[in-house]
């Protein structure tokens, strides 16, 4: 079994990710990129609530040290696992989600764009908003 823990977003979802961050005039340098899960499960599957649970306090130590006031959370993984299992990414995602002086904005995972073209407009649309805000 091969467990992965290297750096985050170097497939092709990640190469995705960042044509899109190009196009957005965002250098992948400019941001700070973290797992929910610190070393990707079997098979590249999702990984199960318990190993999301199991590197949660990890995830939220980074995010005292990095202080962000801006996280955006891809797909429904990390959106369930950081705000709760009541959010769903399709009702979700292109809309601020405000908690504890940190703003979320849920989007589609850049993986779920390789297996639905459709949902590329919305992804960049969502980082547009991103963009936006951070110039404020």
């Amino acid at each position: 079994m091969r467990i992965d823990c290297g750096e985050p977003f170097v497939g092709r979802a990640g190469k995705l990710m960042n044509m899109a961050f190009q196009a957005m005039g965002i250098k992948r340098e400019e941001v700070y990129i973290a797992n929910i899960v610190k070393c990707r499960p079997p098979a590249n599957r999702n990984p199960e609530e318990d190993e999301s649970m199991a590197c949660l306090d990890y995830l939220r130590n980074q995010v005292v040290l990095v202080k962000p006031e801006i996280i955006v959370l891809l797909g429904s993984v990390a959106l369930k696992s950081i705000l709760g299992k009541e959010y769903g990414i399709t009702a979700s995602r292109g809309k601020w989600i405000e908690k504890k002086g940190i703003s979320y904005m849920p989007t589609w995972h850049p993986a779920a764009l390789l297996r639905d073209e459709t949902k590329k407009i919305d992804f960049i649309r969502d980082l547009k908003l991103v963009v936006d805000k951070g110039k404020k």
